[in-house]
């Protein structure tokens, strides 16, 4: 019996995926992984993406029931973070980094415990500068708030990866040793949502990342 992989956050997750069709995967680094490892252990796993554009860890956990327990994956990995940051400054409607690794911490517990024996991974935000996210008249410091709310939010990652023993990926060194090669517009369309190069950096850190769960 093929193993589940789950796919969990928000748009970066997501990636376009088809809401109507439960087994589209998108067009980002969860079909790149489903390919990669499909391609190599064509009898081991199956694929699923929940990923939601827009969401909020508020927003994943709300979700938890429907999108996470209910399909028993085996192995999961869990995106969330940028949307924390990006909505207070934009709307003033994020999630305070304490609330924010709170209630991270309360969704693994609440995973762990309803699906014993479920291998878990994290991956922290990242953001570069690009039109979404560069100073403008109006936030000569958007960039710099930036900066520090997602670096906080992937402290807060770093933190329940820790507390729960977890293996984490933390994006931010891999993309900003990737600009040192090639321009930010490169790996990320906005300062936020990848490329597929940018797509293809977090495929390679997930799969190295999985080793460790098997």
């Amino acid at each position: 019996m093929k193993k589940l992989i789950l796919f969990q956050g928000d748009s970066i997750t997501d990636a376009g995926r088809d809401k109507d069709n439960p087994t589209c995967l998108g067009m980002g680094y969860p079909s790149r992984v489903a390919g990669s490892l499909g391609a190599d252990r064509p009898n081991d796993f199956e694929f699923l993406n929940r990923g939601v554009s827009g969401n909020r860890i508020v927003d994943v956990y709300a979700r938890i029931k429907w999108d996470f327990i209910n399909l028993k994956p085996d192995y999961a990995s869990i995106y969330v973070g940028v949307n924390d940051a990006w909505h207070e400054i934009e709307w003033q409607n994020g999630v305070e980094d304490e609330k924010f690794e709170r209630i991270y911490g309360m969704m693994i517990e609440e995973v762990q415990a309803a699906c014993p024996g479920i291998r878990l991974m994290l991956i922290a935000p990242y953001v570069l500068e690009g039109w979404a996210t560069k100073a403008t008249e109006e936030q000569p410091d958007r960039f710099d708030r930036f900066q520090t709310d997602v670096a906080a939010k992937a402290v807060a990652v770093r933190h329940v990866a820790e507390k729960y023993r977890l293996p984490l990926i933390e994006l931010q060194p891999i993309f900003d040793a990737a600009c040192e090669v090639a321009p930010a517009a490169h790996w990320s369309v906005d300062g936020v949502h990848p490329t597929p190069a940018g797509h293809e950096l977090i495929k390679r850190a997930w799969l190295e990342a999985f080793e460790y769960l098997e």
